[in-house]
């Protein structure tokens, strides 16, 4: 059993394509999407002024008749303060988001290459299999010749079976990946509907070490957060005295020398006699120093996984180096062996010693490109600045 080639329903797919895919049609992005839009439709709620209160009343004094409206006084540092507070809060989210899409772009490149790199393990296994079918052949001929004995047919017999029993695994191990991918695209993944077109390649010398122009993203939310509880905390400290201003009208009493309305007016101030918002501007304290140590905690950790990412996609790049360099001569040296296997110069140990090698190098190879492809990947994510989501 093994890979077959690609359907003719099949959709062929670029990684450019898998990314656009998936953040039109990823549920986290779409969750993000809905969290922004909620934050924003906050900050303009906060920015919006109260509503005054109308209050129609009737006693069976004169004046009987009242109309009193209560309008909310919006000061400039209660607004200020609950306006700063929605804000933040709304470039929290819109930060969470750019980093949602960012990691988004960053979990589909990655396994897009572990794709790659699983149908490039099949496909090394598919050869190595037939190439060990081709040995196993080659040593029954010379049996039946006469120049090696039964045990090189078995010995090879024993190679080829193994072989093939890894290039089955490898199979099922593609189809797997290129099923996360569809997932990770939002896609079904009930069978195989797209087909892979880019190459498994070394990552271009700009990824190595980018600069990093500004905070990064995850930072950038951290620090919105943190001045949303900020500006929230000191919202419910000067919310503690927000008057109310009243103005309405009055029936004149019919008993009096005239008749007509009588303007009313007041100012309503809140008396904190049993209630001065003690345990809300605990609880907003809290978010804050809570808010202030996570800011903290993701600098240090954004600033570790920047400097990991870098390390691992620098040794990356010298292995695949090396491993070109290993891959060539393992490959001549395979050749020559076979070759010198066929004109009876060697045993068929040698043969099979230095196949494995070749197929250990080149799987090395293509390991190694999917990590480098991958630091690179992280690399990219980490330093995504916030103005450039």
């Amino acid at each position: 059993m093994t890979v077959c080639g690609p359907l003719a329903a099949q959709q062929a797919v670029t990684r450019t394509q898998a990314v656009a895919t998936a953040l039109a049609r990823g549920a986290r992005v779409a969750l993000g999407r809905a969290d922004t839009a909620a934050a924003a439709g906050v900050a303009r709620s906060a920015r919006a002024f109260p509503n005054p209160t109308l209050v129609a009343t009737y006693t069976t004094d004169a004046p009987q008749h009242h109309a009193v409206v209560d309008l909310p006084l919006d000061l400039p540092w209660l607004r200020s303060a609950r306006i700063g507070a929605a804000e933040a809060a709304r470039d929290a989210a819109r930060y969470g988001f750019a980093f949602t899409r960012a990691t988004t772009r960053f979990d589909v490149e990655t396994t897009y290459t572990r794709a790659l790199a699983a149908a490039a393990h099949a496909r090394l296994s598919r050869r190595t299999a037939q190439d060990a079918d081709s040995l196993l052949t080659m040593a029954r001929l010379r049996r039946e010749v006469g120049d090696v004995s039964e045990l090189d047919v078995r010995l090879a017999a024993v190679n080829a079976g193994q072989l093939e029993n890894t290039a089955v695994d490898d199979s099922l191990a593609a189809i797997d990946a290129v099923l996360s991918l569809q997932l990770a695209m939002g896609l079904p993944a009930a069978e195989p509907t797209i087909v892979l077109v880019d190459s498994l390649v070394p990552p271009p010398p700009a990824d190595i070490t980018p600069a990093l122009q500004g905070e990064a993203l995850p930072v950038a939310a951290a620090a919105a957060g943190l001045r949303s509880e900020e500006r929230a905390l000191a919202l419910v400290h000067r919310s503690l005295f927000a008057p109310r201003f009243e103005v309405g009208v009055e029936a004149q009493d019919p008993s009096g020398p005239g008749r007509g309305l009588l303007p009313t007016f007041g100012i309503a101030l809140p008396l904190p006699l049993f209630n001065r918002s003690g345990g809300e501007a605990a609880q907003v304290a809290a978010a804050r120093d809570r808010a202030r140590a996570e800011l903290e905690l993701v600098r240090r950790e954004t600033a570790a996984d920047l400097a990991r990412a870098q390390r691992e996609l620098t040794a990356a790049r010298a292995r695949v180096r090396r491993d070109q360099d290993i891959l060539a001569s393992a490959d001549r040296v395979a050749a020559m062996s076979l070759q010198a296997y066929a004109e009876g110069a060697v045993a068929l140990a040698n043969v099979l010693e230095a196949q494995r090698n070749a197929r250990e190098a080149l799987g090395r190879y293509i390991d190694d490109l999917a990590t480098a492809d991958g630091a690179a990947a992280a690399v990219r994510l980490l330093t995504t600045p916030a103005d450039q989501p």
